[in-house]
């Protein structure tokens, strides 16, 4: 996998932390760099470690179906994408929470990066060094994070911005190429 698709996985993985840092940042009202780069080193460091996870249950798996792993690779990508688009349209009733409370916090990191577990998964099925985009998807996540809590504190309420969709887009897109590379170009 080329890198440019490694960094579009990432950004596709780091909406949903994007919209949570937003969230947080409009809620803290005020940009304090400690608080920013809190939420951001725990939203990053779970979207690298949670591949990771999945990469590690998938590698277990990959014998067993190394004749569809792009099939495979891309049902996950085209599902967990079409999860977001869905979300962003259909978006649930956000509670009001306390983004610097610890407990909270690592929950909101936990959830958002379940659908980084699946990508990790997918990982598996593919030849490839896994270091490199488990240590991109971290660090991209913890910057959009970090300017996602900064964007939320100076600009709150006035821009819309359909984050899921986006990423969404991308993974299902990604997925698509992995077909499409293992199908058409073998």
């Amino acid at each position: 996998m080329d890198i440019l698709s490694v960094i579009l996985i990432a950004i596709g993985l780091a909406m949903d932390c994007l919209a949570i840092s937003i969230t947080s940042g409009i809620i803290l009202k005020r940009f304090r760099f400690s608080e920013a780069f809190r939420i951001a080193l725990l939203m990053g460091l779970f979207q690298a470690l949670m591949p990771v996870a999945g990469w590690w249950l998938g590698y277990g798996f990959k014998e067993l179906i190394v004749d569809f792993d792009h099939w495979v690779a891309f049902g996950v990508l085209l599902l967990l994408g079409a999860k977001m688009v869905y979300d962003g349209f259909f978006p649930e009733k956000e509670a009001c929470f306390d983004p610097l409370n610890w407990i909270v916090l690592l929950g909101l990191a936990v959830a958002t990066s379940i659908d980084a577990m699946a990508v990790g998964l997918s990982f598996a099925f593919l030849p490839m060094d896994v270091t490199l985009p488990f240590i991109v998807i971290g660090v991209i996540t913890f910057l959009i994070s970090f300017s996602g809590v900064y964007a939320g504190c100076k600009l709150g309420h006035k821009i819309p911005f359909p984050s899921e969709i986006v990423g969404g887009v991308i993974l299902t897109l990604i997925g698509a190429k992995i077909l499409i590379e293992h199908t058409l170009l073998t």
